[in-house]
């Protein structure tokens, strides 16, 4: 009975201080961490938001690519409910050293209309690497989107190819103005203030309609963001 109790008292404060863990404040807002490890730090002189995908939360498995990337790796917003509107978030990408994915991309980005048990939701992400490739097949993979759970890059790139993919000029190494304007079924990104859309979803294939919004990352990335800006219409 005594060793019983112990083992309960253990896992409970276990569960308590995990509680605390998955709470993170940045620039007044709060975040909870799904399946990533993330803090504030300083960098550059400048407090931004470092995420790492947590291997031990969620496992990746090289000979099962397709089923162990595009997962629900991010740090989501506590207390937004998110349908139409813009996201709007600096983002700056390097590869992990050493990486556990040879060929990390550098892969960071925004998933929005989350349900309230991340089991759905829409993403628009970079692979930074790629962006100024000399290989053009290469850079036409710069930017993705894809759906969750039933619509990863995998099938999409199979289903549709070069519908949900597309070039930018991106690098890894440097602050990327990621803006996402949503309406409807179709979203619009702009990368780095510019005038006119780099890409264009015109029929998102998700489950969701509204939901929170996430910072994303995903394999070898060390991601941070910084002045991320929600408008809802």
């Amino acid at each position: 009975m005594k060793t019983t109790g112990f083992f309960f008292l253990a896992a409970f404060i276990l569960g308590i201080m995990n509680s605390f863990a998955q709470e993170i404040v940045f620039q007044n807002l709060k975040f909870e961490a799904k399946n990533v490890t993330a803090s504030v730090v300083t960098l550059k002189g400048e407090h931004v938001m470092k995420v790492e995908r947590d291997l031990k939360a969620l496992p990746f498995d090289v000979n099962r690519l397709e089923s162990t990337v595009d997962e629900p790796t991010y740090v989501r917003l506590k207390d937004i409910d998110f349908q139409n509107g813009v996201i709007e978030v600096k983002m700056l990408s390097q590869i992990q050293n050493p990486s556990p994915f040879q060929f990390a991309q550098g892969f960071i980005g925004v998933a929005f209309r989350i349900d309230g048990n991340d089991s759905a939701y829409e993403s628009i992400y970079l692979r930074p690497k790629v962006g100024r490739s000399d290989n053009q097949s290469f850079r036409n993979r710069a930017v993705q989107y894809y759906a969750y759970p039933d619509f990863k890059f995998d099938r999409l790139r199979k289903e549709a190819p070069g519908m949900y993919e597309t070039t930018a000029p991106v690098d890894l190494n440097e602050w990327i103005t990621m803006r996402i304007e949503v309406t409807g079924e179709k979203a619009y990104l702009y990368i780095n203030d510019e005038k006119y859309s780099t890409f264009v979803v015109e029929k998102m294939k998700g489950k969701t309609t509204h939901g929170t919004v996430a910072l994303w990352v995903d394999i070898g990335t060390i991601g941070y963001f910084k002045d991320l800006k929600i408008t809802k219409q």
